[in-house]
């Protein structure tokens, strides 16, 4: 898990302009809604994740990763359930010890500078993103000892059992580049050079990002899209219109913008995801030394609000950082601090205060709707919040210096690398570092060596997750929909959970 993790944006908040306005009907007079010069189908998507950077090691870590899939490819990839499937792999097996796990990876394959996709990728790959100084995906690694490279055969040596690795490796962890171009990672972020769907014919950094079908790509009969035009979202108010006018036909929207692209006949949906948000206590420091004022912040919130208010009824109420129906979520743990102020009110009277006497100040990166939601909540029990706001956040936040603050996720593949990023002792989302719930790590280091096929892995997963959820350092409040919007033109996605995937989707002919 990266300590480059940064907060979930909100979108109800306003978003950079890199399009203007103006820039709409300017671009609407291009006419097709999904057709590029000589028919060739184009995937117009505008996202409020444009990446910032395009090596993988140093951007893969965000939300990102759904963009920077479009030109790299993985050992893994996940699927409709969630689970690991073959990508550059065509499979993998471990050691009888469970400490050892081979991928063979596919023959013929090659990048698209010509390089050779083989074992010595992997192995570059995996060392890049351990050694690279400015890497977001060191420490989500930590189970790799060593790779050694045996042809199309890749071999990694653990430092433990680990069989969440094929999970771990699922698209985003380890997009693989080309050791080549990696050789200057300054220049491959101008210039990604991978083994995935699309390649890059030109990039303007920020802004706007066009590809095209990559023929090498292993799955290339399956990817009906010949052309992308990927750009950095404008302000939300536009985003809509420029769906209907044909500018776009696919884009991340806003909660409050459903309705309007729903009259507008676009296709609104809800990509399944990992995402959710929460309210970082740091209980080395006062006043959540105390237990009592955990509890009675834990019982103070409401979650629906969060849902009604911030993401109109898209969104959902969580106590965890897994939904409903996935195989990490733990219903025993569900509703164990159901939202009761009064209890919280005589919590915090036994343990010595009255109302105002707690004083906190929440930091946080911008203005965040959460913010103040959090703020009138808690000021219902007692507790006055100060919201202030440093772009630097960051930096004290992963330092474990703040008290109070906000972290929205979008999850990860591998269930137990979300468990571990919250309530492990080096956990990056554990402002309460060095401190994780009893039986934590027992727990976890039981799911590394159960087999994802195991009968009893279930069980050991939610057992872990039950045991992470005793953390006093996270209160968990809700689920930020992948909302989608999408003209008629371009077909259905797969529902591969937090991930856009472009396997078998078509896209019609012009409007």
């Amino acid at each position: 898990m990266s300590g480059r993790l940064t907060p979930r944006r909100l979108r109800t908040a306003a978003l950079g302009t890199v399009l203007t306005t103006v820039l709409v009907p300017a671009l609407a007079a291009c006419g097709g809604d999904g057709s590029a010069a000589g028919g060739a189908s184009t995937l117009k998507w505008t996202s409020s994740y444009f990446p910032t950077h395009w090596d993988p090691v140093v951007g893969g870590s965000g939300a990102q990763f759904r963009e920077l899939a479009l030109v790299y490819a993985s050992l893994t990839r996940i699927d409709e359930k969630g689970e690991a499937v073959p990508d550059l792999a065509k499979s993998w097996e471990y050691n009888d010890k469970g400490d050892q796990v081979t991928f063979h990876l596919r023959s013929g394959l090659k990048f698209s500078d010509g390089e050779p996709v083989d074992a010595k990728a992997v192995k570059a790959a995996v060392e890049r993103a351990q050694e690279q100084k400015n890497s977001a995906l060191f420490g989500d690694l930590t189970s790799i000892e060593s790779v050694e490279a045996d042809g199309l055969d890749a071999v990694l040596h653990l430092t433990q059992v680990d069989y969440q690795i094929p999970q771990l490796l699922g698209e985003r962890v380890l997009q693989i580049a080309s050791p080549a171009a990696a050789k200057s990672p300054a220049e491959l972020d101008q210039n990604p050079v991978g083994a995935g769907p699309f390649t890059i014919t030109q990039l303007i950094p920020g802004t706007k990002a066009l590809l095209k079908k990559n023929p090498d790509y292993w799955d290339a009969d399956n990817i009906h899209i010949e052309n992308v035009e990927l750009t950095s979202a404008p302000d939300t108010s536009t985003v809509v219109s420029g769906l209907q006018t044909g500018v776009y036909n696919f884009a991340d929207i806003d909660p409050s913008q459903a309705e309007s692209a729903e009259k507008a006949g676009l296709d609104v949906f809800v990509q399944p995801g990992f995402n959710a948000s929460n309210i970082s206590l740091n209980v080395n420091k006062a006043p959540f030394k105390d237990d009592r004022v955990v509890d009675a912040v834990r019982y103070a919130v409401n979650r629906q609000e969060f849902v009604d208010k911030l993401t109109f009824g898209y969104g959902e109420a969580t106590d965890q950082p897994f939904p409903k129906g996935y195989v990490a979520y733990d219903p025993e743990s569900e509703n164990a601090y159901p939202y009761d102020p009064a209890k919280s009110k005589k919590l915090l009277a036994q343990a010595g205060y009255g109302a105002g006497d707690i004083k906190l100040d929440l930091v946080i990166p911008a203005e965040d709707p959460q913010a103040e939601i959090v703020q009138s909540q808690l000021g219902k029990v007692g507790i006055t919040v100060d919201i202030r706001i440093d772009k630097n956040w960051a930096t004290p936040f992963f330092a474990k210096d703040l008290t109070f603050s906000l972290y929205s996720t979008t999850g990860r593949d591998s269930a137990v690398q979300t468990l571990t990023a919250h309530f492990g002792p080096d956990g990056p989302l554990n402002l309460s570092s060095p401190y994780q719930p009893d039986g934590f790590e027992k727990a976890v280091a039981e799911v590394r060596r159960t087999p994802l096929d195991d009968p009893d892995y279930a069980d050991t997963l939610q057992a872990a997750t039950r045991a992470g959820l005793e953390s006093r350092a996270l209160v968990f409040t809700y689920s930020q929909p992948n909302l989608i919007a999408k003209s008629k033109s371009v077909s259905n996605l797969p529902k591969n959970p937090a991930h856009l995937n472009w396997t078998g989707v078509t896209i019609g002919g012009t409007s």
